[in-house]
Order: structure tokens, then sequence, then C-alpha cells
């Protein structure tokens, strides 16, 4: 009897042009992917951390009665701080304390200096710069910086923007690789089987990484307007607070603050009931106050009510968000290891460690096939030739639209044609 082998493989006519793309945005935007996620799986493991740290600041013993909130705000005011108070966030469970928000010249976008108050007895646990709506103290708020910036500022976010634009493509691009691939290199199935298992996780962090760069994410932000997507807004009264979570400098005074009780307990009757909440302080005499809950995990409840004259005037419900609302809250909050608590953080260590692992390997690969001379050796050039016609003139539209809505994307697509390029100029001269 004669036995007959299985034909070989048809080779996939855009392979070539897939490895060959796949090669150069892995060598020249490795680097970004590989400091994105090294930064990004040292924040995602902070939360304990900085419990720990911080933990002479926001743990007190447990305390069967509470001051008032107006004389914790005292309390605070007694250590005679340098700002404004602008915000107060009552001790969310027994054992934790309020946070007594300033804000103070010379601090950061976003930033404000807050002052830890024992609930039970009105002492001052100690005072810290604390950033953003979560509220992360120093040492997150280091790893956050470095993570969307590299400590750099407004031109530092660039880098991570560019990682977060290629991701998706090379994650796509190694999936068609993988499906595509010959059974014959050890390397290539351990570098390949890892892009598959985080694939998901990858797409997933560069479309939500996205919507909150510089350039795309204003993109994102107009579409989402365009199509009614945009998170609701809080209405407040003329000459009322205002989010004080996210502007800078206001002119309440400290003696503002002696309805602060009534506020908190006109919310609560209102359904902002979950915990922790941040209580926004009137900008004007009279004004109105912002009460906003501001936990982060699931089930997710940011409900905000403006309260003026100890009256409800207006709201806002997590409920009546767009669909494309919610999700880009969800998605935010899972990107941050917040929305379902150490399950979330521990998928997170694992797709951080998978894309780290691809890029060492990638390099690894890279390095061993590298000749004496040159850039690297790529799949030979010509390959958009094995195209059809048709189907490279829409891969070629389909180019330059998303090059326009993730500009960086497009940019480097075309360095990396230029580089292609002037690699053949030279390979012809030599």
């Amino acid at each position: 009897m004669t036995t007959t082998s299985a034909p070989p493989r048809t080779s996939f006519a855009w392979r070539g042009l897939f490895l060959r793309l796949h090669f150069y945005a892995g060598v020249l935007v490795g680097p970004f992917v590989l400091v994105a996620a090294l930064t990004g799986v040292l924040y995602a493991l902070t939360p304990q951390l900085e419990s720990w740290v911080y933990s002479d600041q926001l743990r007190v013993p447990v305390s069967s009665q509470q001051l008032p909130l107006s004389q914790q705000i005292d309390a605070a005011l007694a250590t005679s701080p340098q700002g404004t108070v602008v915000a107060v966030r009552p001790a969310p469970e027994p054992g934790d304390t309020t946070r007594v928000l300033f804000s103070e010249k010379g601090l950061g976008e976003s930033e404000r200096r807050a002052v830890f108050v024992d609930p039970g007895t009105g002492r001052v646990t100690g005072d810290l710069v604390a950033y953003g709506t979560s509220g992360v103290l120093p040492l997150r708020m280091t790893l956050s910086q470095l993570h969307r910036n590299l400590m750099l500022g407004e031109p530092g976010r660039l880098y991570s923007e560019l990682a977060a634009s290629w991701l998706w493509v090379v994650a796509l691009g190694g999936l068609v690789l993988w499906i595509t691939r010959p059974r014959n290199s050890k390397r290539i199935r351990t570098h390949g089987l890892i892009g598959v298992w985080v694939l998901v996780g990858a797409l997933f962090l560069s479309a939500t990484g996205l919507t909150w760069s510089a350039y795309a994410g204003e993109n994102v932000s107009t579409l989402r307007q365009a199509f009614g997507w945009a998170t609701p807004s809080l209405k407040m009264p003329s000459g009322g607070g205002g989010d004080h979570a996210e502007h800078g400098e206001h002119s309440s005074s400290g003696n503002g603050h002696s309805d602060i009780d009534t506020v908190l307990w006109a919310a609560r009757t209102s359904g902002i009931d979950a915990r922790p909440v941040e209580i926004g302080l009137p900008a004007t005499p009279g004004g109105a106050w912002k009460v906003t809950e501001i936990g982060r995990s699931w089930p997710t409840q940011v409900d905000a009510v403006a309260i003026q004259d100890g009256a409800v005037v207006s709201s806002v419900k997590f409920a009546d968000y767009p669909l494309a609302a919610k999700l880009t809250r969800w998605g935010i909050d899972a990107h941050m290891g917040a929305l379902f608590g150490w399950p979330n953080q521990l998928v997170l260590l694992l797709i951080g460690g998978g894309l780290v692992a691809l890029v060492v390997l990638g390099y690894r690969m890279w390095w061993r096939r590298r000749p004496t001379k040159g850039f690297g050796r790529p799949t030979p050039r010509g390959q958009w030739r094995k195209a059809p016609p048709v189907a490279l003139i829409g891969l070629g539209v389909g180019a330059l639209a998303v090059g326009w809505f993730v500009p960086l994307l497009g940019i480097s697509l075309v360095l990396f044609f230029a580089i292609d390029l002037l690699l053949g100029r030279r390979a012809k001269t030599a």
C-alpha cells in the first residue's frame, strides 16, 4: 500500500508584506512597547503597595463615633496649609482617614494637597500631594507619569501614544503571520504562541490607551461628540462650583464649609449612596456644591449631583450614560487595574509580562539573524506586487484613513517606508 503526503500549504500572497511590516514595526517600535508594558505593570501593582507605604496617613484606629465633616475640615485648616479648601473626601470605611483637599500654587495640573484627618478624633495624620480624580498619592503618581510620559511632560506623551498606535497593528499582523506560519522554527512558535495568548489584551490596551493620547485621543473625543457618545457632564447653576477635581484654583474660602454635613446628607438621600465620594465646595458664596461618586470598582457607580440651598438642582446618573460612554468608563478603569480589583491587576500583569516577552524574543530572533552589515534581514522587497491590485488599493485607502485618525501611526508608517527605500537604494549601490 502506498501513502501520499499532504500537499504543502499554499503560500499566502500577503504574508511577505505583513512580515516586512511586522519586522520594521517590531525593531523600531519595540522599545516603546517594552517601556509602556514595564511601566504599566508597575503601576497596576501599586495599589496594595501604596496602602502599605502610606498606612500612617491612610489608616487610623476604628472609632465608634465620627466628628462632623465641618469639624474635620477645621482640624485640617488648623495645620495652616498654604492653599484653599476645594473638596473633601469623607472616610469611606471605618479605620480610613478623611481627605481635605486644597488647591495650592506651585502644584501641577490635576494635583492637590491632601490633608488626612482621623474622623474619630480630628487628629491630622499627615499631608501629601494627590493626583487626579483617582486621588493617587506620590508613589503611584510617579509611576503613572512614568507610564504616561516618561516624566518628560507633554512631549513625553508621544512615546506612549506611539506604542498604543502600533500595538494593535503589530498584534493583528502577528496573528496573520501565526496563521500562515511555516512549522519549522521553535523560536517563531514560542514568539507566536505568546502573541496569540495576549492578542485580545494587547488590542484592549491599545484601544483604551489611545483614548487618553494627545492626538488620536482628540480625534476619538471629536467622534464621540459627533455621534452623541460623550460622557454627560453635570450642569452646575450659574456661579456654581464646577469640577474641583479637574480644574485649578478656586476662590472659596475656608469659612464656607459649615453646611457640608447638610450637603452630604442631601446627596445621600438623593441616591448618592456609594463610597467613596468627593464633595466639591462652591466656587462662590451661595453657589452649588458638587457631590460625586468616585469609586472605580465594579459595579460602576459614578453618579453626581449639584446641591444648592440644601436641595438637588441637577444630577447625572451612570445608568443614563450612552453605551459608548459606559464602555469608555469601563475600559479606562480596567486599563488602570481598578475595575475588578486584584483579578484585574493579575490580568494586566500577565498581559504586560507577555508583551515584554514578545519584545525580548523578537529582538533575540533579530539579533541571531542579523547580518554583519546593515539594519537587518527583512523579507525581500517588492512583496506588495504579490497582492491583488484591488485589495492593494483598498489597503492603501484604509491606511490613509487610519493614519489620519491615528496621526503618529501615519507619520511613523511614512518613516518606515522612507527607511525601506533608503535601504533599498543602498543595497543597489553596494
